[in-house]
This record gives structure tokens, sequence and C-alpha cells, in this order.
């Protein structure tokens, strides 16, 4: 199991906890929307570092934004496993053949 599966679980079983003890049931007990934000704003910090070229915040930035990426897709009942074999799907596919595919549907 890599980090970001040990995350994924990490979030999973936080689903119950007290919001007043885990960030993580915090944030989920607020709702997919404001988990959907939240990963917005982090998401915009970290674009704000890799345009000041800062490696160290970029690099910060970005563990923001894979945890609260997994936090919204929790939020949503989406699990890591489906985005994987999503990737997996892609993988060896041209980007534009797989964006016309998409657009086809």
């Amino acid at each position: 199991m890599n980090v970001l599966e040990r995350l994924a679980a990490t979030i999973d079983s936080r689903r119950d906890a007290d919001p007043e003890s885990s960030w993580t049931a915090r944030l989920l007990s607020r709702g997919p929307e404001k988990c959907a934000e939240k990963f917005g704003e982090e998401a915009i910090e970290a674009v704000i570092e890799a345009v000041r070229g800062n490696r160290g915040r970029l690099v910060a930035e970005a563990a923001d934004v894979l945890y609260h990426l997994l936090v919204m897709l929790s939020a949503r009942g989406v699990t890591l496993e489906e985005v994987v074999d999503e990737l997996a799907r892609r993988e060896g596919v041209s980007g534009i053949a797989e964006r016309q595919s998409r657009n086809q549907s």
C-alpha cells in the first residue's frame, strides 16, 4: 500500500469521527460542496506557488491539493481505486485521442 492509498484509507476511517477532534471529519461533516470548495482553494494556492517558482512551497501546496482531492472524492463516495483505474484505462492513449473520445460520448 502506497502513501496515497494509506491517506485515502485514513480519510475514509475519519468519516464518522468527532469533527472537534479530526480536521478530516470536520471537512466531511460540512458536506461535499464545502470539500470541493476547499479543494479549489488549495489548487489555486498550488498554482500561485508554481507561478512564483518557490519549489518548497509548491511541494507543500501540492501535498495539500492531493489531500483535499481525496477528501473531496470521499465526500462524493468516489474511491482512489476508481481514479487509478481510470488512469490505467487512459494509459498509453494519446491525450488528444482520449479527450476526443470523451467529447463524442
